[in-house]
């Protein structure tokens, strides 16, 4: 029966894969008029949706309602649920659609070796796509620049956005902003990438020199492995729930207007507005937040690194961070509950105010306590619960106030540990995570070591 399954396992995907088609389109020497193959490419990718060239479903009756139900859209058209759209090199422009929603995925991806380059992406309401490999840069807009460059948006009278996949691709404002002032980073820089709705996964992306980052609205989704690099407001926000943010790197905080500047940021919303509601199960696992890489960078300010001030926050898991920053607040969180803050390491790169960094879970700001905390096994200059809170626990942690016997390299963010550092074997195992920071394997040693990093004998 085991050998029955397989096989039958095999034959389903070796189907689905034969049913997929492939079109290609080429910016430079396609045409309308052919029929998207490998040697007849079609020449724009917004026209391919523009002319009904994509056999989709949408929803039956508008505005959107919970009685809304799908139906085919432009049915028998060439490019079906399962294909792939190959991108030849060359400039798109904007592409923006509203209202597919495809049985199963529609790749657009750049084609290997290929630069297809746009100046704004935008889906609404649309559903199962995959967008890979692009080139989206503000700079290339030949009107007016987009506020945002990417943006996967729900909407209240077209419907939900849902599963889609942004990876691989680079997103800047400008390729160069070496010279810009700090009215030129106001005026100038994008937000990156905007998400709404659920199960939406964006991965391995570098977005560099924007304003904000990654910001998320979407609920039951996955934020990972993407760059952030060189941003002037928040390089992430996580505001829906059941989201995870692991393994991405925010760093560079450039200080040019009055935002408080955050390497994560969140807060809650509800009938009485901004911090009346709830955030519920996010994870932020792995990342690495550093305020600067360069203590000359030009308009360099004191950044805030998981910054959460506006609770209720709720059963969140936030472990095997990095948090490197010039600000008190290297973990805050401001109203908790069932919460747990695990092996994460912060350190403040200099003595200068305001400073030193803390993993500090307090009140809610309402003066409702947080409650049913766990911190643990953390490596930072200040650990505490602030005011206090209810059925609180905080064990095994470590509080340094230099950073010599600790780290193999302080000085240069080189946070691993060093042999006979105070933190190695000094932790608990209890809701410690099974891997470090890199996803080595806990414990190395005869117990699990505090902070973010591992040691792991050379």
């Amino acid at each position: 029966m085991r050998h029955l399954i397989i096989v039958v396992s095999v034959l389903f995907i070796t189907s689905t894969s034969l049913s997929a088609a492939e079109f290609y389109i080429d910016p430079e020497a396609g045409d309308s008029r052919n029929d998207g193959s490998v040697n007849n490419p079609w020449k724009s990718l917004q026209e391919v949706f523009d002319s009904g060239f994509v056999e989709s479903r949408e929803w039956d009756q508008l505005p959107f309602s919970e009685e809304s139900r799908l139906v085919k859209k432009n049915e028998g058209a060439p490019v079906k649920a399962g294909d792939t759209i190959w991108l030849r090199s060359g400039f798109y422009g904007e592409f923006v659609i509203s209202g597919f929603n495809n049985e199963d995925f529609i790749t657009i991806a750049a084609m290997p070796g290929h630069k297809p380059r746009f100046s704004r992406i935008s889906l609404t309401a649309c559903s199962n796509f995959v967008m890979k490999g692009l080139d989206v840069c503000a700079e290339y807009a030949t009107a007016e620049k987009p506020r945002t460059m990417v943006a996967l948006k729900s909407h209240g009278w077209h419907g939900p956005i849902s599963d889609i996949v942004v990876e691989d691709c680079r997103i800047r404002s400008a390729a160069d902003t070496s010279a810009w002032s700090a009215e030129d980073w106001n005026d100038r820089s994008c937000n990156g990438i905007q998400v709404d709705g659920t199960r939406m996964t964006v991965r391995d992306n570098h977005l560099k020199n924007v304003n904000f980052g990654i910001s998320v609205d979407a609920e039951h989704s996955m934020i990972e492995s993407n760059i952030v690099e060189n941003f002037a407001g928040d390089g992430l926000r996580g505001l829906g729930d059941n989201t995870v943010f692991q393994y991405n790197t925010v760093k560079n905080c450039y200080d040019v207007n009055a935002n408080h500047d955050d390497g994560f940021q969140s807060w809650s919303t509800g009938d009485q507005g901004v911090g009346s509601g709830r955030v519920t199960g996010i994870v932020l696992r792995g990342n690495r937040i550093i305020n600067y890489e360069d203590p000359d960078q030009p308009h360099r300010g004191a950044l805030q690194g998981i910054g959460c001030f506006d609770g209720m926050y709720v059963d969140w898991v936030i472990e095997n961070n990095v948090v490197i920053v010039d600000h008190w607040h290297g973990i805050t969180l401001g109203g908790a509950k069932g919460c747990r803050v695990v092996n994460n390491t912060v350190l403040d790169p200099d003595d200068d105010r305001p400073g030193p960094a803390w993993i500090r879970v307090d009140k809610h700001k309402n003066g409702t306590p947080s409650s049913n905390c766990v911190i643990r096994n953390n490596l930072a200059p200040s650990i505490s619960t602030g005011d206090g809170g209810e059925n609180m626990v905080v064990d095994h942690n470590l509080t340094f106030n230099t950073t010599d016997h600790f780290f193999v390299n302080a000085d240069g963010y080189d946070l691993r540990l060093r042999e006979r550092s105070p933190a190695i074997d000094a932790g608990s195992p209890k809701f410690s995570p099974l891997i470090d920071i890199r996803q080595i394997k806990r414990p190395q040693g005869q117990g699990v070591d505090i902070g973010a990093y591992e040691f792991k004998q050379q």
